[in-house]
């Protein structure tokens, strides 16, 4: 199995299960406007239907080059629908007590904003798979 990192944002490739397989789908990603923070996550289907929902726990490291003592390191979870009709994914993601808005649009990846109450938004492109 092959991982997919790009050194730009946030990014999520969805590779949806065969009816009745509800395994687990892997998210990685890269927020912010250089990249610097990697996000990782493993989702399984909590909600079945025409638009499934996602979820499960995530893990943001700062990758950036200003780190100091080694990475920082965040948990949280994400959870997430894909529209297959408008190739959109809107996701909630928790991390330290805050909650996040996230819409992505498909093209090689999910690109979109981070909206998280009171700061910037901020780029976020994910893969699923």
């Amino acid at each position: 199995m092959k991982t997919y990192f790009l050194p730009v944002l946030l990014s999520v490739l969805v590779t949806p299960s065969p009816a009745g397989a509800a395994q687990p789908l892997q998210v990685i990603g890269y927020s912010g406007y250089l990249g610097e923070w990697e996000l990782t996550a493993t989702v399984a289907e909590t909600t079945s239907g025409s638009t499934p929902e996602y979820s499960g726990p995530l893990t943001m490291k700062h990758v950036g080059i200003c780190t100091q003592d080694g990475p920082e390191e965040k948990t949280g979870a994400l959870r997430f629908r894909i529209s297959t009709a408008s190739s959109r994914l809107n996701a909630i993601i928790s991390v330290a007590g805050v909650e996040c808005t996230y819409a992505g649009q498909l093209s090689d990846s999910y690109s979109g904003t981070m909206n998280c109450p009171g700061r910037q938004g901020v780029p976020l492109k994910l893969w699923v798979k």
